[in-house]
């Protein structure tokens, strides 16, 4: 189920979350140390919300030298264009400025670039960076920011939560390499997971499906639970974590390419450490020629068939070791094509009530013929009961 601060953030607009400089660091590592020539020579843009205060404009400034970058391109969205409750605090930086300018400073976006050493300190860092007013608001979509888009090689962000699918299609639209963060739950939407399928983008090196902490403004209303965890990792203040969050992104990293080692189907069998395998094995599906595999460390390395397992899978995904096939609710019919369909059954709850919803409901789901007395099933006249597993992913080796 998605964190509920992403459910908050999308129905209120609210996208002011504030990525640590140490999640930052640990990703690009990741891709410096499978290629430490990934960022040289190269433009990044990073459309933030505000440069001034973003972990993504300082992490990149400070190491401009040492990453190879031949331009930093950074932009802002202007305060009049969020929520009314986030607070709009001035920097320094800005006002004293001879750019600042009292009439533009809240209805216009800004600009920062780095490109060389402008202050004579002999090396070129933060202290580097130059701005202007934008002509517009810094909207990802206009036309101004599209320019810069199209002049990057490389786009790193955490996106507007509230904009994700969209923000993506953005970025695919000008074929660039990107780094970006989102809900692990993204992998299934429609605009997504086609991408995935076709090895165009994939999960990044770190903090896949964990608890990222993120900063928020003052006045962002947050669970409690969520400010604690936050404390136990050291962040004290206007802090929040985000349950499964993750990097999306194109550039490779050495995590993407390691081989997942696993035991053989006889094996799992007798030893798993999960007991809907050990001493079981392994179901196959009502409805699609494939086996059902609940957890990614108990999928058979012997087993040449398709295999259905959780959408966890992707974060230790090797292109080389395996091939995505599909996923329920995806259209996989081509591959993977669903041999039955419920129409005619209804969904019952447990105490034997009925929902209201038919099998269409389930209908391209991973359906096993059960009903495990913990869970809504469907059944039809006949007494045939089956219930849905959650999403799942259909795969097989990669042999030869």
């Amino acid at each position: 189920m998605a964190n509920i601060n992403l459910s908050k953030a999308k129905s209120a607009k609210n996208d002011e979350f504030y990525t640590q400089y140490d999640d930052i660091q640990r990703e690009v590592n990741a891709y410096l140390e499978y290629n430490p020539d990934a960022f040289r020579g190269k433009t990044v843009l990073l459309p933030c919300d505000d440069p001034e205060w973003s972990n993504f404009t300082r992490f990149f400034a400070q190491n401009f030298e040492f990453f190879g970058l031949k331009k930093l391109i950074s932009t802002s969205y202007a305060a009049d264009s969020k929520p009314t409750f986030i607070p709009y605090q001035l920097s320094f930086f800005e006002t004293e400025s001879p750019k600042f300018d009292e009439k533009k400073t809240r209805s216009h976006g800004k600009i920062f670039t780095l490109t060389h050493d402008t202050n004579n300190s002999g090396r070129i860092d933060i202290d580097d960076l130059q701005w202007e007013y934008l002509d517009g608001d810094g909207d990802f979509r206009s036309d101004e920011v599209k320019k810069y888009r199209d002049e990057a090689d490389i786009i790193i962000t955490n996106p507007p939560f509230s904009l994700f699918r969209e923000f993506l299609a953005w970025i695919v639209e000008s074929g660039k390499q990107f780094a970006i963060i989102g809900n692990m739950n993204a992998i299934t939407y429609k605009e997504v997971f086609p991408l995935i399928k076709g090895n165009k983008m994939w999960l990044g090196a770190t903090a896949n499906g964990s608890d990222m902490v993120f900063g928020v403004p003052e006045g962002y209303e947050v669970a409690e639970k969520d400010k604690e965890k936050a404390e136990r990792l050291g962040y004290k203040g206007n802090y929040t974590r985000l349950g499964n969050s993750c990097w999306y992104t194109s550039i490779e990293h050495g995590r993407r390419h390691q081989p997942l080692s696993l035991m053989t189907m006889e094996d799992n069998i007798a030893f798993s450490r999960h007991k809907e395998i050990r001493g079981t094995g392994y179901r196959k599906y009502d409805n699609y020629d494939a086996i059902e595999v609940p957890f990614v460390d108990a999928i058979p390395s012997d087993y040449d068939g398709v295999m259905g397992v959780p959408i966890s899978f992707l974060d230790k995904y090797n292109p080389e070791q395996f091939v995505i096939l599909g996923a329920t609710q995806r259209g996989c019919h081509n591959e993977v094509p669903d041999t039955k369909r419920y129409d005619d059954f209804w969904e019952v709850r447990q105490d034997g009530s009925k929902t209201g919803a038919t099998g269409v409901k389930t209908n391209e789901n991973a359906n096993l013929a059960q009903n495990d007395g913990k869970h809504n099933y469907f059944v039809n006249s006949q007494g045939v009961m089956i219930q849905s597993a959650y999403q799942r992913i259909f795969i097989r080796f990669k042999r030869g």
